[in-house]
């Protein structure tokens, strides 16, 4: 079986015409097994004050659906009679999958305070899930767009965070027989698996300082040396090598870019079957990418 994984930046749904429009986002990533998005928003005027993770769970029916913000402000309005309606204007990350989202957590990812050009808290939302190559930590990530010293730290953070999985375990630990409550319902503890996969805009090309600190350092002699506990890139591991791709389109403020990603870890790289980018889709600002892997 082909299990099949897309990336996608929808720019909460904002086209390359100037037009918001959910669907043709949804369109565009529907049919795969596994979906990670970013820049989806809830409670913004800029969409209707519409709540687009709802949105997108009820035009993907037959998805299980999780949905963090690293963003998180206050939208609550007072009522003429005192009453507060409760909303949060946030910003985040989504996974959608055709099978069951195990468990999920998110990672706030490390923050500089800018003086001055804007900046703002990123995230990687994790969902463990069932794959026919056994439990799999799968990740809808973005990182900062402000600067390549920020991303390094928080790409070592990410590193952080996969190191730790066999001490830290999943969701909750322990023998439920000992606990015998509502909180273990009587199951084992969920999986923490070893392997991970790295879906979003990581905002760097393959040609800055970010990318050896994921992948490991390349050598004149040796190549590329891909260490057990880092990330192997899905569009080498598809047999693409140094050919460029685009995912971010040239517009009239920055050079055309690629700047989203599938990373595996090792145990992983393997499996890939392909790796494409979806040059056709017009819902955002970036386009999506997608991957194959034997499941």
């Amino acid at each position: 079986r082909v299990m099949k994984l897309v990336t996608y930046n929808i720019q909460y749904s904002k086209g390359r015409d100037g037009r918001f429009d959910l669907a043709r986002v949804v369109g565009a990533v529907a049919g795969a097994d596994v979906i990670a998005l970013q820049e989806v928003e809830r409670f913004w005027p800029r969409t209707g004050m519409t709540d687009q993770p709802a949105e997108i769970a009820a035009m993907l029916p037959g998805y299980y659906w999780v949905y963090r913000p690293p963003f998180d402000m206050d939208a609550s309005v007072s009522g003429g009679d005192g009453a507060i309606a409760n909303r949060r204007r946030q910003f985040g990350n989504m996974l959608l999958a055709t099978t069951p989202i195990i468990a999920s957590r998110l990672h706030l990812l490390p923050q500089t305070g800018s003086a001055s050009q804007f900046n703002m808290q990123c995230g990687a939302l994790e969902g463990v899930m069932m794959t026919g190559a056994g439990p799999v930590r799968i990740y809808s990530l973005h990182l900062a767009h402000l600067s390549s010293l920020e991303r390094v730290e928080q790409i070592e953070a990410l590193l952080a965070i996969h190191r730790r999985v066999a001490v830290e375990g999943g969701a909750w630990s322990g023998d439920p027989a000992l606990r015998g409550d509502d909180w273990t319902l009587g199951e084992d503890p969920p999986p923490a698996p070893a392997e991970a996969i790295l879906l979003g805009d990581f905002n760097f090309e393959p040609s800055g300082p970010e990318y050896p600190v994921l992948v490991g350092p390349e050598d004149p002699a040796y190549g590329r040396t891909n260490y057990r506990d880092r990330f192997v890139d899905a569009w080498v591991a598809a047999g693409n090598g140094d050919r460029s791709c685009v995912t971010y389109p040239r517009n009239e403020k920055f050079a055309a870019a690629r700047l989203d990603y599938c990373f595996l870890s090792p145990g992983l790289a393997r499996r890939v079957r392909g790796a494409w980018v979806d040059a056709e889709a017009e819902g955002s600002d970036h386009q999506p990418v997608w991957v194959e892997l034997d499941a």
